[in-house]
Formats: structure tokens, sequence, C-alpha cells
């Protein structure tokens, strides 16, 4: 993140995005994906949705898995790519699209995991340089972003969707 960039914070979850937290990013996110794998192994409700527009567990942990991806495949594109505008990825058309709470629980744990790993190997290959690479991210509105933002992001939605199905586990009915 550039040194003139405000500080940008999550008013529902409190994160702080702190451009220091990029060289840590990759680590964080893994962990976190790691506790969301575990979630998922373990709830026996992870298919109901709490209300008609919140994502069940499962929903959430695909979703995770495919921010992960997409999140890798931009900081690889602003790496060889000189400022490449990015396309949204489709974060509600996708829970239907690709059928996100009839999949297989024990898949999408080990994908979490699979895709936690992948992303950060690709932040631990990138030097200073790379950080202050940076592409047009398109959502919610167009802005320049570098790959330090983009790290920093990733691991607030992990940590926030995390913080999310947390919630939801914790407000079911005994």
């Amino acid at each position: 993140m550039s040194q003139d960039a405000p500080v940008e914070r999550c008013e529902e979850c409190g994160f702080t995005y702190d451009p220091a937290l990029a060289r840590q990013a990759g680590r964080r996110i893994a962990l976190g994906a790691e506790q969301f794998a575990v979630i998922i192994e373990d709830d026996t409700d992870l298919r109901r949705r709490p209300a008609p527009d919140t994502w069940s567990v499962l929903e959430y942990g695909c979703h995770v898995r495919d921010v992960l991806l997409v999140q890798r495949e931009r900081v690889l594109l602003a790496r060889r790519v000189d400022q490449p505008s990015v396309v949204p990825m489709g974060r509600d058309e996708r829970v239907e699209h690709d059928g996100y709470n009839e999949q297989y629980p024990s898949a999408v744990a080990r994908q979490l995991r699979d895709a936690a790993g992948l992303f950060a190997g690709a932040l631990a290959r990138c030097d200073d340089e790379a950080l202050r690479r940076t592409v047009i991210y398109n959502y919610p509105t167009p802005m320049v972003r570098d790959v330090a933002w983009i790290a920093v992001h990733t691991h607030h939605e992990v940590h926030h969707h995390l913080a999310d199905v947390r919630r939801q586990i914790d407000e079911r009915p005994n």
C-alpha cells in the first residue's frame, strides 16, 4: 500500500488494513483457512442457512476458498502485467452457479487448505518491488490497488468470514 493511502477499517468486524501486515498475510491466511477447514469438518449442520440471505457455513467456506484462488491469480497477474484491470469474481453468483451448498465438506476443507497454501506461496515470493505492483481493482468501484493491499485485503476476507461462521454457530438454537 502506498504511504499516502488512507487507513481502511472494516466497520463490521473492526479489521484495520495495516500495510505492515502484508508480509505476515500468507501465514495468517493459512492459519485462518486451517481454522475454517476444521469447522467445516466438525460442523454437523453446515448446510443450513440461518436466514435466506445469509450463507451457510459450507457456502462461506466455498467463498473463502474461491477468494484465495482468485486473489492468487490477481497477485500473479500483477507481477507479469503492468497495472492490469481485474474483473470482479462474482461472489454472489458463484454460490448458485457453483452449487456451494451441495459440495462435499471434506473436499471443501481440503481445498481451503490447498488454496491458502497456494496463495501464501505466491505472497512469499513477493519482494518489496512486487508488493508495490498495482492492479485496477474493480470491486466495489474501480481503484488502483497494490499487491500489498491485495494481501491484507485477503487476510481480512478470511478473518471476517471466519468470525461470521463462528457467530453463526454460536447463535444456533440448542
